[in-house]
């Protein structure tokens, strides 16, 4: 999936952070949601001008960032 077909970034819109183009919803915003339990369905319930499209170039954009990051500090021991 092409992603950059569904999201872009705007300096004049939430300070450039990569938004669904045509909205003002960030794509941290929609991951937390659904680090939340939000279920697709409930998202695109609640922002109907959302496809399952953008949805998915969320995750394409997510997964390429990660592809090309080289540095993973995890710190799994409990405290």
């Amino acid at each position: 999936m092409n992603w950059r077909e569904y999201i872009h970034t705007d300096q004049n819109v939430l300070i450039g952070k990569p938004i669904i183009i045509g909205t003002r919803l960030s794509v941290d915003f929609l991951l937390g949601l659904l680090s939340e339990g939000w279920t697709e369905e409930k998202i695109l319930e609640n922002y109907p001008q959302l496809t399952k499209e953008s949805l998915q170039a969320v995750f394409s954009l997510t997964a390429e960032i990660l592809r090309e990051e080289s540095l993973y500090l995890f710190d799994n021991q409990a405290a």
